[in-house]
Order: structure tokens, then C-alpha cells, then sequence
């Protein structure tokens, strides 16, 4: 590493809730191919390539979204610095902390830190590139860099960044001030005098100048993060914190935290196709449209439509003489929203955590560490899963307390440990695991396992598993699989 290299911090969180019911709770948006195959967070990692000095990611995560985040990167093949696991949502300036603090004591303290979103667009890389280099050259003399986005329209959805004076030397101009989201008139004002840049959440900084700063303006921050970071304990691919430490952090973004009281900041203008992909109508913008201007995912077939957007994940989805509309069509839910409205979105998934509906935060189709999970039929008393396992890997060892399971092997090889025996079960032989039983599910395979699931018995939720061996760290109580 050369004292100045750029380490990417990927800011992970966030529950993305107007992007209902394709982003959900427990796999939301920055875990989902939005735009083309790959996740927003593999393309967030993806669009760094040749970037100059260049080192591997840090990343920041919640805690339930680490196997997403582990399974994504090894997918793509891309090494990393850390996966840092927050026990709690805290806003961007104590996960920043973190991130400085960890790489301080990599002895790294001098590194350059590119702080990314992991939910964001940006289409033409080779201008994104530039603005990092840019960027990189203010934080080398000691500036704290935000990437401002040159406005294509008067939006009112986006804070906006004024431009002071340029200075000498660097491709860069002093932050006047940081302003709220504004109503439709400032906005147009502010499209109108070319000096506002619209606010797009990511910087690039010295790790020892932010922390500086931070200590000048939030110790508090500084020195709970310190706590959390003294004994940090490495879980497979991650990096627990003492969570007690980290929760008692103000809850504050860096904006307020330090870009908006620094006498430091500067702002680089980034003109390249960006966006935040907050609700549908992003996704409509950013994506590839067909001759009726409709965007349309999986399996479709429209007929004098216009303008929609139509992601079918399960069942063919058709559209007739309508236009501007959003469908989205999930296994479990189905959406429809005029483009104009999907902003309100959110109103639903309140809705829906009111009720306390599963649909809010997690999807029928499950994912877990071993592989995932769908439901396909339940009823009183008895449940149906599809289950798959990725070749080598193993559920954990388990007993339920109210419910017997038969497993039928579709494809692949099934170990299977039962009581005191273990048998191997191959293409359409079954087994059944009694109430109360110890037992376990293995692939020793090369190729994915496929099994189907029945379960009967008095009570079928996901805690009733008591968990005696797990490969993957997971608490051994009552508990998901």
C-alpha cells in the first residue's frame, strides 16, 4: 500500500422500502439486480475497476444481511478488507468512524477513503473515474471531497450542495453551504443558477483528516467506536463490534456530523448518468426501454401499453391499453402504482408492519447462508418447502419440538443425519425425520441439492429449531435454519 492508496468504505445498509415488494426488510434493494444481472452492490464494487491505486473494499453491513453480502462478493470473486457488521443502524458518520478506526489500526491512517453507497447507478464509469481521481487529489492536500451531481432537472426529492469559490490547483470548489431538500420553486432556482449541485452521499477523504475532524466535532462518535473496535471479533468472513459501545454512538450522517461545520470541504462536480434508484420511477429512468418506451423484466407480454415498468418474477404478467403504470409481481405480493405515485409506497409497507405482516420484511423465497428456501403450500397443520443446498455446505444440526418433516430428493446427493444414523439419499428416495428427532441436511455433492419438504405438526413457525451445531456461527438456540 502507498500512503495515499484509495480504499473503498461500501456503505451497505438501508431497507430500501419504496422499492416494495421486489426490496424487503431482510434483502433489500443493494442485494437485488435492479437494473441488469448484477446486484447494486456488486455493481457499486464492479464500476471501481481501474480505478488507480486501488485497494480492496472495506465493507460496512447490517448484521442480517452479512451471508447476502459474503455469498456476493465470493460469486464475483472479489477479495475485500473486512466485512464490518453493525448490531444496530446508527446513520453514516459512526459506520464512516468505523471504518477509519479499522483501517488506523491496519496502520493505514493515511489511506484515502472513497465512501460509496452500495445502492447507487452510475452509467458512464470513465467520468466517475475522473471525479475520483479529482477527488483524490483534494484529499491528498488535506481536503475533505463530496461528489456534488450536476442537476438535469429541478428535483425536489434531493439535497443540494451551493458551490463557492474554485480553488487553485485542484478540479474542486469550496462547499458554501449543504441545503435541505427544497420546494419546487428553489428548486427551479437552483437549476436556473448553475451554482447548486444536487447531494449525492458519497466522499472521498484521508482516514486521519475525517477522524480530525470527527473528534473535533463528534468525540462522542470517535470514542464509542473506539470501544466497539477494542476487541473486535473475527466470525468467519466478518468483523463483530461490541455492540453495546456502538448502539450508545449519536445516530447522525456525516453531512451533519462533519461536511457541514468543516472549514475543509469541497465538492467535485460529477456529470454521469447517476442515481440513487429510491423508487420505481428510477428504475424505469435507468433501465432499457422497448419501443413503447415500456421497461419490462421476466415474463410479459403487453399490448398498447406505454411508459410502464413490469417486473414479473413468478407468473406471466400482461398490460392492455394502459400507460405509466408499475408492476411489480412477486411470489407472495403483487404491486400496481401509477408511475407518478410510487413515492407513496412506502404508505404500504408501513401498512403492512403495522399488521405485522411477514410480506413487510421478508420474501417467500428465503435465502440462507446453506442455500434458500421457498414456501410453495401450506394449510392447517402441515407446510410444503423447497429446499436447496449449495454443493458443501451443511443446515445445522436441529430438533424441532412440535413438528415431524418427510425430505424427498429431487436432484443432487442428500446426507442426512438422523438420531444415530446417517444415510445417503439420491435422486427421488425420501426419508422422514420424526418429532423430537436430532438431525441434519448435508450436500457432499459438487452440484446443488434439491429437496422437498413436508412438515406436520401442531406448530410450523421458523423458531421452533433448536440448534445444536452450526457451521456459520449462528446462535445455537431457538431459531431460522
Amino acid at each position: 500500500m502507498t500512503p495515499t492508496s484509495i480504499i473503498p468504505v461500501i456503505l451497505s445498509g438501508g431497507s430500501g422500502t419504496r422499492l416494495w415488494p421486489m426490496s424487503r426488510q431482510l434483502r433489500p434493494k443493494q442485494f437485488l439486480p435492479m437494473v441488469d444481472q448484477l446486484s447494486l452492490f456488486q455493481n457499486t464494487l464492479q464500476r471501481l475497476q481501474g480505478v488507480t491505486e486501488l485497494e480492496e473494499a472495506l465493507i460496512i453491513c447490517n448484521e442480517e444481511h452479512r451471508f447476502m453480502v459474503a455469498e456476493q462478493l465470493r460469486s464475483l470473486n472479489l477479495q475485500h478488507q473486512g466485512i464490518l457488521l453493525e448490531p444496530v443502524g446508527r446513520n453514516t458518520a459512526p459506520a464512516i468512524a468505523l471504518a477509519a478506526l479499522y483501517l488506523a489500526q491496519q496502520g493505514k491512517t493515511e489511506a484515502l477513503l472513497l465512501v460509496l453507497p452500495a445502492d447507487h447507478v452510475i452509467q458512464d464509469q470513465a467520468a466517475f473515474h475522473q471525479a475520483i481521481q479529482a477527488a483524490a487529489h483534494a484529499a491528498r492536500e488535506g481536503y475533505l471531497a463530496t461528489f456534488g451531481i450536476v442537476p438535469q432537472h429541478a428535483e425536489t426529492g434531493y439535497g443540494y450542495i451551493q458551490q463557492g469559490e474554485a480553488i487553485a490547483g485542484l478540479t474542486a470548489k469550496r462547499v458554501t453551504a449543504f441545503v435541505e431538500k427544497p420546494n419546487a420553486i428553489t428548486a427551479a432556482a437552483y437549476l436556473e443558477s448553475g451554482n447548486h449541485l444536487w447531494n449525492s452521499g458519497m466522499f472521498l477523504f484521508r482516514a486521519d483528516r475525517l477522524l480530525a475532524e470527527l473528534a473535533k466535532y463528534q468525540p462522542e462518535i470517535v470514542a464509542q467506536c473506539q470501544l466497539a473496535l477494542a476487541q473486535p471479533r473475527p466470525d468467519l468472513d466478518f468483523i463483530r463490534l461490541q455492540a453495546a459501545a456502538f448502539a450508545a454512538c449519536p445516530s447522525i450522517s456525516i453531512d451533519y456530523a462533519v461536511m457541514e461545520r468543516t472549514n475543509d470541504a469541497v465538492v467535485i462536480p460529477l456529470d454521469a448518468g447517476w442515481n440513487d434508484v429510491g423508487a420505481w420511477s428510477a428504475v424505469w429512468e435507468v433501465s432499457p426501454h422497448d419501443e413503447q418506451h415500456n421497461v419490462l423484466r421476466g415474463d410479459t407480454l403487453t399490448h398498447n401499453a406505454h411508459n410502464n415498468l413490469v417486473y414479473a418474477e413468478h407468473r406471466l404478467v400482461t398490460l392492455v391499453g394502459v400507460d405509466n403504470l408499475t408492476v411489480v409481481e412477486t411470489k407472495d405480493a403483487v404491486l400496481v402504482a401509477h408511475r407518478d405515485h410510487v413515492q407513496d409506497v412506502k404508505h404500504i409497507v408501513g401498512q403492512l408492519q403495522a399488521q405485522q405482516r411477514p410480506e413487510a420484511s421478508i420474501h417467500r423465497e428465503v435465502n440462507r447462508p446453506w442455500g434458500s428456501y421457498d414456501c410453495i403450500d401450506n394449510g392447517a397443520r402441515f407446510q410444503v418447502k423447497r429446499i436447496v443446498v449449495k454443493p458443501g455446505a451443511k443446515l445445522s444440526l436441529q430438533m424441532h419440538h412440535h413438528r415431524a418433516e418427510h425430505w424427498i430428493v429431487v436432484s443432487g446427493t442428500a446426507e442426512v443425519r438422523c438420531g444415530d444414523k446417517i444415510l445417503l439419499l439420491t435422486e427421488n428416495q425420501s426419508t422422514y425425520i420424526p418429532l423430537g428427532e436430532l438431525h441434519s441436511l448435508a450436500n457432499p455433492g459438487k452440484l446443488p441439492l434439491e429437496i422437498i419438504e413436508i412438515q406436520s405438526g401442531s406448530y410450523l413457525g421458523e423458531d421452533d429449531i433448536v440448534r445444536f451445531e452450526d457451521a456459520y456461527g449462528r446462535p445455537l438456540e431457538s431459531c431460522y435454519a
